[in-house]
């Protein structure tokens, strides 16, 4: 049987985040899990980098695992802080921004009629 998770240790306690590492002037991301039901990503926000916004056709949890992030959600601004979790609405506009250094673990749960992922 094949792995489903990937870019992950198995059977052994960590950090999340400690998998992904912020570096300058970038935002990082690595993979979990992606198909047509869900995807599980880690990022890492270099202070001052983000993601603009866009949209995604399934509801998006973000847990703050790192730093301090600001959320945009409608065009409405959240910060979120190590240990605290938003969900971005499916086809709201959505923008995620380093406000330091910021590491996060990225849930979205599609809907099942849901195939171009």
């Amino acid at each position: 049987m094949s792995n489903i998770l990937k870019n992950i240790a198995r059977a052994e306690v960590l950090s999340l985040k400690d998998c992904v590492a912020c570096a300058d002037g970038q935002v990082v991301s690595k993979t979990l899990i992606q198909n047509n039901g869900v995807g599980i990503t880690l990022f890492a926000f270099a202070k001052g980098e983000g993601i603009s916004t866009h949209e995604s056709k399934g509801d998006a949890l973000v847990t703050a695992l790192e730093g301090t992030g600001r959320i945009t959600i409608n065009g409405e601004n959240f910060t979120l802080k190590v240990g605290q979790s938003i969900v971005m609405p499916a086809n709201k506009p959505h923008a995620v921004y380093g406000e330091e250094d910021f590491k996060m673990l990225l849930v979205v749960a599609f809907p099942p009629d849901f195939r171009d992922v």
